[in-house]
């Protein structure tokens, strides 16, 4: 399945309490759960003024739809074309 990186402009997201950034995730789970298996939400990682979060889904569209339906800014969704880590190297 394929694996997109979500950009979200969310400004002061690095100084959100952990109540608002658990408000933040039971509101993406609930609209995942109504969208069923195919999109999945892996992790995110959390900035100054930006949220990214790593998901699989089928297309581009799926992701959006998931962003507009729960109320999340969708700024950037950039399609994974390759993973690379340390062991790339060896």
């Amino acid at each position: 399945m394929p694996k997109f990186v979500i950009e979200r402009e969310i400004p002061g997201a690095g100084k959100l309490s952990a109540e608002e950034l658990k408000a933040i995730s039971q509101t993406s789970r609930g609209v995942l759960s109504k969208m069923g298996p195919e999109i999945q939400w892996i992790h995110s990682y959390v900035a100054e003024d930006k949220i990214y979060c790593v998901y699989h889904a089928p297309n581009e569209k799926m992701v959006r739809e998931h962003a507009q339906m729960g109320g999340f800014p969708a700024n950037v969704v950039s399609k994974v074309s390759t993973v690379i880590d340390p062991t790339t190297a060896e």
